[in-house]
């Protein structure tokens, strides 16, 4: 147990700063897995505007130290690559 009060400060520090990261890698997860259901559906418009979504956050958690920049960048690569993989949705036919 920390005996200084600058150790109890730091135990607090953490404390915050753990939940605080916590949240924000819960809220990136979530994103992500909002893209790859699309991509899973085989839907490309709704997979292209939930990375369109994502990666403010992806971003966001980057600039934070949450996850390394590099990591995010490898992250947005492959799912942008998955979905231009995806067949566009067959455009509905015009009446004769």
């Amino acid at each position: 147990m920390a005996n200084t009060d600058s150790a109890r400060k730091r135990i607090r520090q953490t404390l915050k700063r753990t939940l605080r990261n916590r949240t924000r890698k819960s809220r990136v997860r979530t994103f992500v897995r909002k893209v790859e259901d699309a991509l899973a559906k085989g839907d490309k418009a709704a997979a292209q505007e939930a990375l369109r979504r994502a990666q403010p956050e992806l971003h966001r958690a980057a600039s934070k130290g949450v996850f390394h920049r590099n990591k995010v960048a490898r992250k947005l690569s492959r799912l942008s690559a998955r979905i231009k993989k995806l067949e566009p949705a067959p455009a509905p036919s015009a009446p004769a």
